[in-house]
């Protein structure tokens, strides 16, 4: 039996559309929709209907579809958008091709269309030059999870024309927790109109199916999270740290003890687009006292900032990253802070054995996994800055095991390659696992090995 209408989250998405279309001050600034679901909402569908409405109402409009591959958007977004558009009462305004939808119009086939454009790693910029400047464009990414920053990068490029309706899509299942796409809900949500959709909530979708996916994986479980209720996976396969894990710790309140030493971890900016920054972690707390950054700032600058928050504040031990720059800085504080012990750590030196998780000890390729291995277990119970630039540093390298079984973490330039920035801040963090620190001494009435000694111990000794 044909549907009555559109689905709920299909016109909500159309409304949102018109109001924003309808409202003077925000038709000519990008509409910017982001939607995450769960399997078998309609998507391409409403992508399909939206594509239609825009050609047929507004002369020259131009559209580019792309998708995570060429397959999906050949065999499935493709068909689905030659159905709808051969379905309407305007067939005949359109001539729907293999990779095109254009107009029968007089000469505008070429100025008044719809275009299904592919993409790869090494050619982003077959992507660019959609322009369209006083007429309407309509950009829409099809399983956008799985499309790469670089693609996310070009688009932007048609956000710039002045006096222009500009729609900006981007839908799918969501499959990885990092990347563009998860960036929509994230970091940049200010600039998007999001919406995560739970497919048992749909119209139409198999609700015994999706029920015994909750079933049998549970409904925490990252398959129902991604396949049914439209929310990003906890870890992707190769993600070393889970956005959950780290969530949890931007939320824990703070817990530390008198005796717990406080630890300096610097990362040096290495290349231009990055910054260096001074993580403090005492105990369980990296989140009380306020971490530093510098943004093309010098080392002797860096150095000096330094020194002037450990006078105040008196850390026990700094550890500063030694790679590209980092030297300059070891050598100046060790000028500057004669009393403070000051450690190189050299992220390419030996690791060694480092706890994974439930005191499972686990052998590490260098000095870099062995700290972020320490600093993952560490996260289950600490506490870290609320901050979303921390959050993706975090959660972003990938690891891998090398031919000794040895966990390996990703390669910053490997990272860069696939449009991943630097993880300073979680560098910085992770150097203060860098070497164990001694506890601070502390009053014996503090100290926790005095408890149950009252025989021995004058408790009230401190106070004569």
């Amino acid at each position: 039996m044909p549907a009555p209408g559109p689905r709920t989250w299909q016109q909500e998405t159309f409304l949102q559309i018109e109001e924003h279309l309808s409202n003077p001050a925000l038709r000519f600034t990008p509409c910017r929709i982001g939607i995450a679901s769960g399997h078998g909402i309609g998507k391409s569908a409403g992508i399909s209907m939206i594509n239609k409405w825009a050609l047929d109402t507004c002369v020259d409009t131009r559209i580019v579809i792309t998708a995570n591959t060429e397959g999906q958007l050949l065999t499935k977004t493709g068909p689905e958008l030659a159905k709808w558009a051969q379905l309407a009462v305007t067939d005949d305004w359109f001539k729907v091709n293999a990779t095109s939808i254009v107009s029968t119009m007089g000469d505008r086939s070429k100025s008044w269309r719809t275009d299904l454009v592919t993409w790869s790693a090494n050619n982003t910029e077959a992507f660019a030059g959609l322009h369209n400047q006083g007429k309407r464009i309509v950009l829409i990414f099809d399983e956008a999870s799985g499309i790469i920053q670089k693609v996310w990068e070009v688009a932007l490029g048609a956000l710039t024309d002045e006096d222009t309706e500009i729609l900006w899509l981007a839908f799918g299942n969501p499959t990885l927790n990092t990347g563009s796409f998860r960036d929509c809900f994230g970091k940049s949500r200010n600039l998007w109109k999001t919406k995560q959709i739970d497919s048992r909530t749909v119209e139409g979708t198999n609700k015994a199916y999706l029920q015994e996916l909750v079933d049998t994986y549970g409904i925490d479980s990252d398959i129902v999270k991604v396949r049914v209720l439209g929310q990003f996976p906890s870890a992707s396969s190769m993600q070393f740290i889970g956005m959950d894990v780290v969530e949890a710790a931007q939320q824990r309140a703070v817990q530390s003890i008198g005796s717990d030493p406080l630890i300096y971890g610097v990362d040096i900016a290495r290349f231009g687009d990055d910054h260096s920054t001074l993580a403090k972690r005492c105990g369980r707390d990296a989140k009380s006292r306020p971490w530093k950054r510098w943004y093309g700032a010098d080392t002797m600058t860096v150095a000096g900032d330094i020194a002037l928050e450990a006078q105040q504040e008196h850390p026990d031990a700094i550890f500063v990253d030694v790679g590209a720059m980092g030297a300059g800085v070891i050598d100046r504080l060790r000028q500057l802070l004669p009393e403070t012990p000051v450690f190189e750590v050299n992220f390419g030196g030996k690791g060694r054995d480092a706890v994974w998780a439930n005191n499972v000890r686990v052998k590490t390729k260098n000095k870099r996994a062995e700290m972020w291995t320490s600093m993952r277990t560490w996260l289950e119970y600490g506490a870290i800055p609320e901050d979303q630039g921390l959050a993706d540093d975090l959660t972003s390298p990938e690891y891998g095991y090398d031919a000794e079984q040895r966990i390996e973490l990703e390669k910053k330039d490997h990272m860069k390659a696939r449009g991943v920035a630097s993880p300073d801040d979680a560098d910085a963090l992770a150097c203060t696992f860098a070497e164990p620190v001694a506890p601070r001494a502390v009053p014996g009435y503090l100290n926790p090995e005095s408890y149950g000694h009252a025989g021995s111990y004058d408790r009230y000794k401190e106070l004569y």
